[in-house]
């Protein structure tokens, strides 16, 4: 390596569907790009799987599409998809059964045992976190009770267990490495987050052995190093890790308290920075750990909606009405409005504020005079208001009223979804240049650590928008449209 002006970054952004790679230079400008599709499976309604043995091989497939020399890279950031779970043999480094992923609604009736048992007040006090088929502690405790022989060979110190994140580490390094960082273990339903360690009381709630955990670090530090990875030389560190949407809170710069970013991808994810103050919510959002400006632990609440992106590949493989996904912005703007109809996408249940996993998704208003343009355009309405949901919750128990929000995310190229979101909140929503924030933040870790970005930020990137969008709607107009939202939502609930 000729130095850092020639060093690169390699961002691995680990994500549902897929695995993105990216290589960035030490101005943040992307040096090479590599992408690979994940298979999803679905053994049953409400289950949702991925193969960990398929996850490496998106990662190498990516990596390699990347086309980038090797020998350049100087560090290794990863974020990933965040509850997902997986178990491993440590011996031979491969998984016990197939990972239960972030979606999976298959512990419900776990939760719902636990909430009539009394748990949750404690679980809530000591992880920021409801009981939800969402987190890791149930899928830990179904895997133990469900695949044979699980439990026995955990007790023997036998298996690991890790977020997709520790899974990657693991195998990058050999096996070398079994760790976590802070943004991904405040998501297992395990980790006390004031105290930031490991909680005994809800290992023993959840049959989970001590002996199962990663070490848990902050997000900008060693993690390890590369060791018989084909395609890779041996001693590459790994400095940076963190959950994909602390990630983009971090590649959005959003350090300070009152800061806020919204995620458009599957599902919908907003996190507000309250740094050093771990705010308590009264609206059923989220308290989680995030990153400060030195990669170490901070606080943000957030506001997870399950279904957002997805709503607009539902449109396209489930309903027909478009071929590519691109084609929904088109549709919706074709019409004036959506003449009345509502669509509360509630697929997989709902997230915050409502926690509502029994719920399922509802066309209201529908009339002969509904066509395919207005269906598509409620769809992409749908998503801001989840939204503005999760921001009014998020004002109330925060104290912060948002003067703007950073957006990111593959549905975050819509523009009619930006205005109307603008409209609904009543604030500039502002997308940077670079959408991949989520591998930006990855990399802006691992940089920092590597002592190329000791801001946090490349040069020239902070403040870079590619547009800002202002609201246009009158206020009058703003909450007429969002009632008709919210009388929609209590209907479905009731």
């Amino acid at each position: 390596m000729s130095g850092k002006r020639s060093a690169l970054i390699l961002a691995i952004d680990q994500g549902t569907t897929g695995t993105t790679v990216l290589a960035l230079d030490g101005a943040g400008r992307v040096r090479g790009r590599g992408y690979a599709e994940l298979p999803q499976h679905y053994p049953k309604p409400g289950w949702v799987e991925h193969d960990g043995e398929e996850i490496w091989r998106s990662v190498g497939t990516a990596v390699r599409r990347a086309r980038v020399d090797p020998r350049r890279i100087a560090a290794i950031g990863i974020t990933n998809q965040r509850e997902t779970t997986l178990l491993w043999n440590r011996a031979t480094s491969k998984p016990v059964a197939r990972a239960i992923v972030w979606q999976c609604r298959r512990t419900t009736a776990m939760c719902e045992s636990l909430r009539r048992g009394g748990w949750e007040p404690l679980v809530r006090k000591r992880t920021g976190l409801l009981l939800d088929p969402y987190f890791s502690g149930t899928k830990v405790a179904w895997l133990l009770r469900h695949v044979r022989g699980a439990a026995r060979r955990a007790e023997r110190g036998e298996l690991a267990f890790g977020t997709v994140d520790t899974w990657l580490v693991w195998r990058l390094t050999g096996g070398r490495a079994h760790v976590t960082d802070h943004t991904n273990a405040s998501r297992t339903l395990l980790f006390d987050i004031g105290r930031k360690r490991w909680d005994p009381d809800l290992l023993d709630l959840f049959d989970a052995p001590a002996s199962l955990l990663p070490q848990v670090r902050d997000s900008s530090g060693p993690f390890g190093v590369t060791r018989g990875v084909a395609g890779l030389p041996d001693g590459i560190p790994v400095l940076g890790v963190a959950g994909d949407q602390q990630a983009a809170l971090y590649g959005q710069g959003c350090f300070r308290a009152g800061q806020a970013k919204n995620t458009y991808g599957t599902g919908c994810f907003l996190l507000l920075q309250t740094g050093g103050r771990r705010a308590v919510s009264k609206h059923g959002l989220l308290t989680t750990l995030a990153c400060d400006q030195a990669g170490r632990p901070s606080y943000a609440l957030e506001g997870a909606v399950f279904i957002a992106g997805a709503v607009v590949q539902w449109l396209r493989d489930g309903m027909k009405l478009i071929g590519k996904a691109a084609e929904v912005e088109k549709l919706a703007r074709s019409v004036p409005d959506t003449m009345g109809t509502v669509l509360v996408p509630a697929f997989v249940g709902l997230g915050a504020p409502h926690w509502r996993p029994e719920a399922r998704g509802a066309w209201l208003g529908l009339t002969r005079g509904v066509t395919s343009a207005h269906l598509a355009r409620a769809a992409l309405e749908s998503i801001a208001y989840q939204t503005r949901d999760v921001v009014d919750a998020m004002v109330g128990d925060s104290g912060h009223r948002l003067t703007a929000l950073r957006v990111d995310g593959g549905a975050a190229a819509n523009d009619f979804l930006l205005q109307f979101q603008a409209d609904v909140l009543g604030i500039p929503i502002q997308r940077p240049k670079m959408l991949e924030t989520t591998a930006l933040g990855a990399a802006a870790l691992a940089a920092r650590a590597a002592g190329l970005w000791p801001s946090g930020r490349p040069p020239g990137v902070t403040g870079a928008w590619d547009r800002v969008f202002r609201p246009r709607a009158a206020r009058a107009r703003r909450e007429e449209m969002y009632g008709h939202w919210r009388d929609a939502v209590r209907r479905l609930l009731a």
